[in-house]
């Protein structure tokens, strides 16, 4: 976990750091917010989440994590002495992860920190299968780098089938997942949409297997 710290206090850098780092987290701390958006712009990538104070000389945090967001995802909690209501809402208008109060326990700053990294980690935007590639964020879908056209309902059974991986998943749990419980529609619906699903996928709807009197399976070949 590389964390980067943008903090103008020294003695909270150096107390956080060496917490930090005696618990396995590699921490940079920069102490000029000119400094820090020199670092967003270029190396915001090598970073796993930031660490950021509000009041800062050069520019102030509000300013930087605007800047951050602009062209990152990347977790954002602030560490500030500005408790204000406004300045909280603020914090997270602008895209903050979390926004934490000085003073603050070192034990439960790094907890919040290595929850909030793993669970970014965890949401993968992009997955693979075999032939198909499925972009969850900009909602495409790829075959052999080609890009194909799904219907909203196609999209959806096959990104909960590439979810679910080789396993067999019956039509109610496709009704459910898809349509929404609320549905009392024919199970036929889904054999339909998983039709014209293959037929979209072109060679590689053969991914998409019958499981006789259970349902369908999603595998690489």
């Amino acid at each position: 976990m590389k964390i980067l710290l943008v903090e103008d206090d020294r003695q909270i850098c150096k107390v956080v750091g060496k917490y930090f780092s005696d618990h396995g987290a590699e921490i940079t701390s920069i102490n000029d917010g000119q400094a820090a958006m020199q670092v967003v712009g270029q190396e915001i990538g090598k970073y796993s989440l930031v660490l950021l104070d509000i009041m800062l000389p050069g520019a102030d945090g509000f300013t930087i994590c605007r800047a951050i967001r602009k062209n990152s995802d990347i977790p954002v909690i602030f560490i500030t002495a500005k408790g204000r209501e406004e300045d909280i809402l603020n914090g997270y208008a602008l895209g903050c992860d979390d926004y934490i109060v000085k003073p603050f326990l070192l034990s439960a700053l790094y907890a919040k920190c290595c929850a909030i990294v793993k669970r970014t980690e965890q949401t993968d935007t992009v997955l693979t299968c075999g032939a198909i590639t499925l972009d969850t964020k900009k909602l495409t879908c790829y075959v052999d780098s080609r890009e194909i056209e799904l219907t909203p309902k196609g999209f959806a059974i096959l990104y909960y089938m590439m979810e679910h991986e080789g396993w067999v998943i019956d039509r109610d749990t496709l009704l459910n997942k898809v349509w929404g419980d609320d549905y009392f529609g024919l199970d036929r619906v889904v054999d339909n949409h998983v039709k014209r699903l293959r037929k979209a996928l072109g060679s590689a709807g053969g991914q998409i297997h019958t499981v006789f009197g259970r349902g369908y399976k999603l595998t690489d070949k």
